[in-house]
């Protein structure tokens, strides 16, 4: 068996300890400025912790809003524990790193999008449904002849785009 570089996890892992060190510097400090995050989660992951009534109303995934009103910011190694105002209701979460799905900061157009392994196989299943359908509704039309089949790659050289 050949030892790979798994870069997928490694990048993951990367990006989870850029959003832990964002959230603990906002701990610690507040945000500054404009800063503010739109943070969706797996809701169904484990060692989610949340109100059951939010669960019931959010029962795949969650996206919460760190700007205006928030207590208690706690992070860890793991995750981050806060509690957010729901209708002038305080309710106490508890997100793993692991459950985070994507941590966009509008303020400055910033965004990471993590993508499960189940993501990326329903992505190629969809795109070769819709290749399909696609190829199919093509047959289907008068004159369309017969299908083509794979195209192959094509080079491009960028040498005309560069400036001398």
């Amino acid at each position: 068996m050949t030892r790979a570089i798994d870069y997928g996890n490694l990048m993951h892992r990367a990006m989870r300890g850029l959003i832990r060190s964002v959230l603990e510097d906002v701990a610690a400090h507040g945000l500054p400025g404009a800063h503010h995050f739109f943070i969706t989660f797996d809701t169904t992951h484990p060692d989610v912790a949340i109100a059951d009534w939010l669960r019931e109303r959010y029962p795949e995934e969650m996206t919460v809003v760190l700007q205006h009103w928030y207590s208690g910011l706690e992070v860890t190694e793991d995750g981050f524990s806060i509690t957010l105002n729901f209708g002038n209701a305080p309710e106490p979460l508890v997100i793993p790193f692991d459950a985070v799905r994507t941590f966009v900061d509008p303020s400055v157009e910033f965004g990471l999008r993590f993508e499960s392994q189940s993501d990326e196989d329903e992505e190629d299943e969809e795109e070769d449904e819709a290749g399909e359908e696609s190829a199919a509704e093509a047959g289907d039309q008068p004159g369309s002849g017969e299908d083509p089949g794979p195209r192959k790659a094509e080079v491009v050289s960028l040498d005309q785009f560069r400036k001398t």
